[in-house]
C-alpha cells in the first residue's frame, strides 16, 4: 500500500513552492517499488527513516525506488526554477542526486529540524506547518537578485509552449546570450535549458496519453506535443520513464 496526498503551500511560500506533500509506504509482503519520473522540480524529503531529510535533485532520467519497510515521508516539491532561494551552492551540482540535507544546510538547522518534526508523534498538517516555518526563515533571510528575475522568466517561457521554443530564441527574448542563458540553468535551475525544454515535451506527452482512452493516434500525438515524429516521442519516454509509450499505457492502466 503507498498512499500519497498533496497540500497546497502557506501564500507566502506559493511563489516557490508546488506544494508539499505526504507518503505513507507500507509493503505487505513485497516491497513497496515507485517509478519517480522527472518532472522538472527539486524536493526536499523528511523521513521517519532518515529524519534529517535529503534533497532529491533535479532529474535527467527516471528514478526507481523500492521500500521494503514502511516510511513516512513529509516533502516539499519546489516550482521549476525556484529552489535556488534555498541552497547556496549551483543547482547543477545537484542533478540525479540525493544529497543529506546536513550537507547543504547549517547542519545545526538541518538538525533541529529533524528534531522538531521527529521527536514526538504528531500530524502529517502539523509536520508540514514545521517545514514550511523553516522554508519561510531561510527565504525572508534571502536578498532577491537579478538572475532570479531572469532564470525564472526562461522557466515561464519555455513550460508556456510545453518545451518547443529553441533554445536561442528563449535567450534572444530575455536579452541574454545562449552561454549566459546555460549559465542560469546551470546554477539556478539545476538542469542545461535543453534537457529542461526535453522534459517539458515529455511531461506535455505524458498527460496527454493519460488524458486519452482507448486507441491512440501515435503520430497525432508526437506532432502535438512537439515531436519531429513518432520515432522522436519513442526516444523521449526510453529516456524519461525507461518505457516505450505504448508500455507506459499498459502501466497505467493496470
Amino acid at each position: 500500500m503507498h498512499l500519497y496526498r498533496e497540500f497546497p503551500p502557506h501564500p507566502a511560500l506559493a511563489g516557490h513552492v508546488a506544494c508539499l506533500w505526504t507518503s505513507l509506504a507500507m509493503p505487505d509482503g513485497a516491497p513497496v517499488r515507485t517509478r519517480v519520473l522527472p518532472d522538472n522540480c527539486i524536493d526536499i524529503l523528511w523521513q521517519d527513516a532518515a529524519p534529517l531529510g535529503k534533497v532529491a535533485g533535479m532529474m535527467s532520467r527516471p528514478h526507481h525506488v523500492s521500500m521494503a519497510t514502511p516510511v513516512l515521508t513529509v516533502a516539499v516539491r519546489f516550482l521549476p526554477g525556484a529552489a535556488r532561494a534555498f541552497f547556496d551552492l549551483p543547482l547543477c551540482e545537484l542533478q540525479d542526486g540525493h544529497p543529506a540535507l546536513a550537507d547543504l544546510w547549517p547542519r545545526a538547522d538541518a538538525e533541529a529540524l529533524a528534531a522538531a518534526l521527529w521527536e514526538r508523534e504528531q500530524t502529517a498538517e502539523a509536520r508540514l506547518a514545521i517545514v514550511e516555518q523553516a522554508l519561510l526563515a531561510r527565504l525572508r533571510a534571502r536578498e532577491p537578485v537579478r538572475a532570479d528575475l531572469l532564470s525564472r522568466a526562461a522557466v515561464a517561457r519555455i513550460e508556456a509552449d510545453g518545451g518547443a521554443q529553441r533554445i536561442d530564441d528563449v535567450a534572444s527574448d530575455l536579452g541574454v546570450t545562449r552561454q549566459h542563458l546555460a549559465l542560469l540553468f546551470r546554477e539556478r535551475v539545476g538542469l542545461p535549458a535543453k534537457t529542461f525544454a526535453m522534459v517539458c515535451r515529455f511531461r506535455r506527452a505524458h498527460a496527454a496519453l493519460r488524458a486519452r482512452p482507448g486507441a491512440i493516434d501515435w503520430a497525432l500525438l508526437a506532432g502535438d506535443c512537439g515531436y519531429y515524429d513518432q520515432s522522436h516521442l519513442i526516444h523521449a519516454f526510453r529516456q524519461f520513464a525507461d518505457a516505450t509509450p505504448e508500455s507506459f499505457v499498459r502501466r497505467v492502466a493496470a
